[in-house]
């Protein structure tokens, strides 16, 4: 479905760097990272909003480029900002936008509309952030992509439209084979529905795969100051330190038994512990990568 080899891309102050990952049919992936990491970037490249500087970006086994045309018809996309004309109401604002899709449903439409609850006769400028991104959703959802691209979608989102947003997503997915490329700093939306996590850091791929797998292959572990040592730290991706003990990321469970034995505790990380750790302690330890 989405496929990204070796992408580049230079400005002055920043780049991102060979970025690959694959994103099958039929799944979710998170897109995740800091603030300036290289998500919005990407992003505008697999969107060819912006031009890569070399390497390669296909959708549907198509050049993302040469196939945009084909591409954008059966994509769709959600910003994080809003992009409609102000001044016109939702009813107006789809009025323009439906003629674009070959595939438009009107119906689907007005089912999501009042699913989502969006007024359709207010003026865009008179509605609150959460409202603009719901009339957002709702005209990506309504034109049987088959390919959704959402860049913090659920931002200004209530936990129970956020709950809703997130059922939506899941029954598209199943029910359609739909792919979904999530990018948002609400790491406990991806732990519900993602399939697979791409972690993108200062404009490299830090890691991508599958979101079991990789729940299952980090631990956190805690435990004394004076169990550590300069050797016993490498077995960490991240480490923190205070005066009441030691908490760290660690990748290979089997190997912080071995080292530690029974004097540490052992807990399951959060994708949040996973992202942290990993983003503040790559520079010193390289099994960060997956």
């Amino acid at each position: 479905m989405l496929e990204l080899k070796n992408v580049c891309k230079s400005y002055q102050d920043f780049a991102v760097k060979n970025i690959s990952f694959t994103l099958p049919r039929g799944y979710i992936m998170g897109f995740v990272g800091p603030n300036g990491a290289g998500k919005s970037t990407t992003i505008k490249m697999i969107m060819n909003l912006i031009r890569k500087d070399s390497g390669d970006i296909k959708i549907f086994g198509k050049d993302n480029k040469k196939a945009e045309k084909e591409i954008k018809q059966n994509i769709g996309f959600v910003y994080d900002e809003n992009h409609y004309y102000e001044d016109l109401t939702c009813e107006q604002m789809k009025r323009i936008i439906a003629p674009l899709y070959k595939k438009w449903d009107e119906e689907q439409y007005q089912s999501y509309m009042h699913r989502l609850q969006v007024p359709k006769y207010k003026k865009i400028k008179e509605l609150s952030k959460g409202m603009k991104m719901k009339f957002a959703i709702a005209i990506a959802l309504s034109h049987h992509a088959e390919f959704i691209i959402m860049d913090e979608p659920t931002a200004g989102l209530d936990p129970v439209v956020r709950s809703e947003l997130l059922d939506i997503l899941q029954e598209i997915v199943m029910e359609d084979e739909v792919s979904v490329l999530f990018s948002t700093h609400i790491t406990t939306d991806l732990e519900r529905i993602a399939d697979y996590i791409t972690f993108i850091n200062d404009g490299e791929i830090i890691f991508t795969g599958e979101k079991d797998e990789l729940m299952e292959n980090y631990v956190i572990v805690k435990g004394s100051n004076d169990l550590l040592d300069r050797e016993g730290n490498e077995l960490f991706v991240g480490l923190r330190k205070n005066k009441f003990g030691f908490e760290g990321l660690a990748k290979d469970k089997q190997a912080i038994i071995d080292w530690f034995g029974n004097e540490v505790v052992l807990e399951k990380p959060t994708l949040d512990d996973i992202i942290v750790y990993t983003a503040k302690g790559r520079g010193a330890c390289a099994s960060a990568h997956i």
